[in-house]
């Protein structure tokens, strides 16, 4: 077990609507210095059939992708011991402060990406906040019960559900 300080800073600007936290970046990601850089994980085809865009490739492509649609992008925990990419194992977390996201930009909504990020912010961060998180279904690959059409699906509703994103 390795503690790790959280390497990547979040993505957002004074016109984000929503934040999406997931929990803590996995190995994959650390390398590349970029949110969901595994190939396996879903998220970036996720976000773009939800906002029916082309899937960002580069990493300047994907901040683009993010603050185009109104979304910030960061992880719950800004510091913790954990054994390569897994959740499960993550001990003696700290949380990242994300009220200087809140305080510098539209959000109204947070949306956690998987159970381990929603449980993690509702035990560190939700109090801080004020604001009640949505859990979305993870698009880890580790979540092979979600087929790519079911979590569009249901990440598409959550997101646009009759709000001006």
């Amino acid at each position: 077990m390795e503690k790790i300080r959280h390497p990547i800073p979040p993505v957002f600007d004074g016109n984000s609507k929503i934040l999406i936290l997931g929990s803590f970046p996995s190995v994959k990601s650390r390398e590349e210095g970029f949110f969901y850089g595994h190939p396996q994980n879903r998220f970036w085809r996720v976000l773009g059939a939800v906002f029916d865009d082309t899937v960002p490739q580069s990493i300047e492509e994907k901040k683009a992708f993010l603050l185009k649609h109104n979304v910030a992008l960061w992880d719950v925990i800004k510091e913790c011991e954990i054994t390569g990419s897994a959740d499960s194992s993550i001990k003696n977390a700290v949380p990242n402060d994300i009220c200087k996201i809140l305080e510098n930009s539209k959000i109204s909504r947070i949306f956690t990406n998987g159970k381990t990020a929603d449980r993690l912010y509702g035990e560190y961060l939700e109090s801080k906040t004020g604001i009640r998180a949505v859990c979305l279904p993870s698009t880890s690959p580790a979540n092979a019960v979600w087929t790519l059409e079911k979590l569009v699906k249901k990440w598409k509703n959550e997101l646009l559900c009759g709000c001006d994103i």
